[in-house]
């Protein structure tokens, strides 16, 4: 059931009241610390790192670009007027959501920030932090979560149910439930890519179930860009008003926001799996 329109205008309303959203940075103190933390921690990481093991070593400069564009993507998707922005286009809440699955999530992973971050620790708390790691209850909820068939799985499952009109309604109504979506999104796929893209020393797959989770990864979203843009009418109520008064019509913003999906986001996965399958071949050759 969609939430009553009443609501709806309700919300409308407060936000015309907010500053112009093209030039509206999402500023909550929380999330900037977050953002400073992480880069603070990969950089001291990275610094003693090397010290200790030479320059490219442990981590490779390929590597500490890597993580530097997935924490920059992030930002702008976080942080930047993309935000603010995403509450009043579904389009630009697509550009949105598809930077932190398909652009931020792969890019961390190539990054290795954990075990960048635990060089950033005092060599005691480095080696406490270790041990915890080994232990029984976490490796085996790490080994279930990087299990390819079951990132697969929740990764679809956060990205189909928070696009039933209900949930993506009190997402964009609600703060904390908003933040929960984006994060649900992130994390998934986090493990999602940490899974295809080779980060699995027990070797209990290889890159052909890598290739066939990011091919029916593309084949599912490509299903809900699809369904979004062939929709002759808007799904989600908030976007009613709030688009209208940014002169843009719902039904065809909805649209550009499935073909975002469809297209570019989808042709990321075909990507990976190509590039999953290459790695593969050259392999098989040498």
């Amino acid at each position: 059931m969609l939430l009553s329109p009443c609501l709806v205008r309700a919300h409308v309303s407060e936000q015309s009241a907010l500053a112009p959203v093209w030039t509206t940075w999402n500023t909550e103190g929380w999330l900037l610390l977050l953002f400073a933390v992480s880069a603070t921690g990969y950089a001291i990481g990275v610094r003693r790192l090397w010290a200790s093991a030479g320059r490219g070593r442990g981590v490779s400069t390929q590597q500490a670009g890597w993580f530097a564009l997935g924490w920059l993507s992030l930002f702008a998707a976080l942080v930047t007027p993309l935000d603010p922005l995403g509450s009043r286009l579904f389009s630009a809440h697509m550009v949105q959501h598809e930077l932190l699955m398909v652009v931020s999530a792969p890019l961390l992973v190539l990054g290795r920030p954990l075990a960048t971050w635990t060089w950033a620790l005092p060599p005691a708390q480095r080696r406490a932090v270790g041990r915890w790691f080994q232990r029984r209850g976490w490796v085996g909820f790490w080994s279930a979560m990087t299990d390819p068939l079951v990132a697969f799985a929740l990764h679809a499952a956060a990205l189909w149910v928070w696009h039933i009109p209900f949930a993506f309604d009190a997402a964009l109504l609600h703060e904390p439930v908003h933040i929960a979506q984006h994060l649900s999104f992130l994390v998934t796929a986090l493990f999602f890519w940490w899974s295809v893209l080779g980060h699995d020393p027990r070797g209990r797959y290889g890159p052909g179930h890598s290739a066939a989770c990011l091919f029916a990864t593309m084949m599912h979203t490509s299903a809900l860009g699809a369904l979004l843009s062939l929709a002759p009418t808007a799904w989600y109520a908030p976007y009613l008003d709030a688009t209208s008064a940014l002169g843009f019509d719902p039904v065809e913003d909805q649209q550009l926001g499935g073909l975002i999906m469809w297209v570019p986001a989808a042709l990321a996965y075909v990507i990976a799996a190509l590039a999953v399958i290459g790695r593969m071949l050259t392999r098989v050759r040498a």
